[in-house]
Parts: C-alpha cells; sequence; structure tokens
C-alpha cells in the first residue's frame, strides 16, 4: 500500500481548513446584518408584548438591529414553519410558546418537527395558570376541590378559550391527575371565559395569571385555590401550588428563542448570552411582570429538555384524550 507524503498531508489539511475557515470567521463576526425575531401570533399578545420587551436591549448588547415580525396564521403554524426553513445563520429567530411542540400532536400536518427542526436558544418566560372557581363553589382549597368534584362527578363545568387550546389541555392534565370528571365547556377567546367564571356559566377555571384576574381575586369574585407553577409566584399573591397536592401536576405557560435546525453552536452561544444578561435589566423585568410573566432564561441545553419532556407529555394527553384542534 502506498505510503501518503507528508506534503499531501500538509494540503489536505490546508484545505480543509480553507473549508472550514468561513464557518468560523461567520460566527466569530455575528452579527454583521440585523436579526429578525418572528413572533407567529398577532401584535399585542403577550407573546409579541415579551419578544419588543427585548428588542432594545438586545439591539444594544448584539450591536445590530433586531426587528420583530409578526407572522400569525394557522395557529400559529405558518410563522414557525417560515424560520424552520430560515437558513441556519441566526439572523431570522422564531420566539414562540408552548404551542411549538403542541400543533404537531393536534394537527395532521404541522409542517415542522420541533425536536429536530430548531436549536432552542433560551427559556425567556414563564407565566404561571390560576385554579379559580366561582364562589359558589364550597370549595377553598385544591384538596377540598377534589373531593367535592369526586362526590359530584359530570357536574362541574370548565370553562376554555377552545377545543386543543393550553388550557383546555391543562385542565385535562389537571382533572387525570386528580382522578375526577369535569365537563369541557369551550368558548372562543380567552376573554369570554373569564366572564363565564364571573357569572357562574362554569364553576372552574385554568388561566393564565393576570392583574385582571389578581382584581377579581382580591374582590371575592372569584376564588384562587393555586397555581400551576412549582413554586409560588410573586405575580399571584397567595397562590399556592397545585403541586402540593398534586404532586405530578404543573403546567406554566413558557415562551422561548429559537433559531433554525444546524444554527453554529457559537451563534446560539452568543445570542444565549444576550438573552440572559437582556432578562437581568430592571425595565425588562418591569415589562415581562406588567405582562404577567416572570422573566427566566435557561441554557440551551436545558430548554432542549423541557420541550422534549413537554412533548411527550402533551402527546401522551392528545392521545388518550382525542384532543382535535377545531
Amino acid at each position: 500500500m502506498p505510503i501518503a507524503s507528508p506534503r499531501r498531508y500538509l494540503l489536505a489539511a490546508l484545505a480543509a481548513a480553507t473549508l472550514a475557515l468561513p464557518c468560523l470567521v461567520a460566527a466569530q463576526a455575528f452579527p454583521s446584518k440585523p436579526i429578525t425575531i418572528v413572533v407567529p401570533y398577532p401584535p399585542g399578545g403577550t407573546t409579541d408584548v415579551l419578544a419588543r420587551a427585548l428588542q432594545e436591549p438586545l439591539q444594544k448588547l448584539l450591536g445590530q438591529p433586531v426587528i420583530v415580525d409578526n407572522k400569525p396564521g394557522a395557529s400559529a403554524m405558518l410563522g414557525t414553519k417560515l424560520v424552520a426553513r430560515a437558513p441556519a445563520d441566526g439572523y431570522t429567530l422564531l420566539f414562540p410558546n408552548n404551542g411549538l411542540v403542541i400543533s404537531p400532536h393536534i394537527t395532521k400536518d404541522a409542517g415542522y418537527a420541533p425536536l429536530t427542526d430548531f436549536a432552542p436558544v433560551s427559556l425567556v418566560s414563564l407565566q404561571p395558570m390560576v385554579l379559580v372557581t366561582h364562589p359558589a363553589v364550597p370549595a377553598k382549597t385544591v384538596r377540598e376541590f377534589i373531593d367535592y368534584a369526586k362526590a359530584n362527578p359530570g357536574k362541574i363545568n370548565y370553562a376554555t378559550a377552545g377545543p386543543a387550546s393550553f388550557g383546555h389541555l391543562a385542565s385535562v392534565l389537571f382533572a387525570r391527575t386528580a382522578g375526577v370528571t369535569l365537563e369541557h365547556i369551550p368558548y372562543k377567546g380567552q376573554a369570554p371565559t373569564t366572564q363565564a367564571v364571573l357569572a357562574g356559566e362554569v364553576q372552574m377555571l385554568l388561566s393564565t395569571s393576570s392583574a385582571q384576574m389578581n382584581a377579581f381575586i382580591k374582590e371575592g369574585r372569584v376564588r384562587l385555590l393555586g397555581v400551576s407553577s412549582a413554586q409560588p409566584s410573586p405575580l399571584v399573591p397567595g397562590g399556592v401550588p397545585i403541586n402540593q397536592t398534586l404532586p405530578n401536576f404543573q403546567a406554566d405557560v413558557w415562551f422561548g428563542l429559537f433559531a433554525p435546525a444546524g444554527t453554529p453552536r457559537d451563534v446560539v452561544a452568543k445570542l444565549n448570552d444576550a438573552i440572559g444578561k437582556a432578562l437581568q435589566q430592571p425595565d425588562v423585568k418591569t415589562k415581562f411582570e406588567t405582562a404577567g410573566s416572570l422573566p427566566v432564561g435557561s441554557t440551551p441545553e436545558q430548554m432542549v429538555a423541557r420541550i422534549t419532556e413537554e412533548s411527550a407529555n402533551w402527546a401522551a394527553i392528545v392521545r388518550d384524550v382525542n384532543i382535535k384542534a377545531e
């Protein structure tokens, strides 16, 4: 067998280095042009508000313009697919919520795979859900409510913003974990669900926290039984974590930043660092909390673990209960 000459090895090494150089330079120079953050929801919602709260801090930290581009449609799948198919260079990013991992389980052709089409950059925020009841329900704690529901199977109604909404999935998870039977009453949107529990049309609501809901709780118009977060939340004064009664229950709404799969690790690391620093800024914290959400960062690896676990959990709920989007 002929032995390759040292000169041949040297030429091969130089060729490999030359091929790798553009990628290395690109990562080191990142960013060298504006960055677009795609929000797959309409302007004005929580996802949009949080993304825009990060816009100016990220511009200063990264030294380039950051554009927030709303691409709603098809239950957020339109904007999500756009980013999944974008160049993997860090200049087109996605700012989704839990819907990223839920939609593929309730829609036959979502057009993307959350665990393989994206490179998670960071968790950005967590928003607890609140479990409230109409004051006529004779229960003041989660345990008392579970006992009441078991004594009255099928007689307790709960409201959601519609079939396959996060509130629907979280309520099903609560009922299954508690071992109770609850009747689902879907509404068209979040606002009608609040009015439904206020009016006594339904007895229970598991909904995202908000200043308005806190006001209704304080006024006694609804009764707070618990929060969905693992720990007590400063956003919901007096809220006791549901998992103190049901250890396997947790259903926070999360928001995060994602790049297309294949984005260089150095680019992801630079974006992650910028997000972490932005979330520490007092004005960002204030804007997030005003929107009913807590700024919470993570490593890319932690975000991978989160979406992997959630995807499996929600897939089981959707499959077992046969939940479908309208």
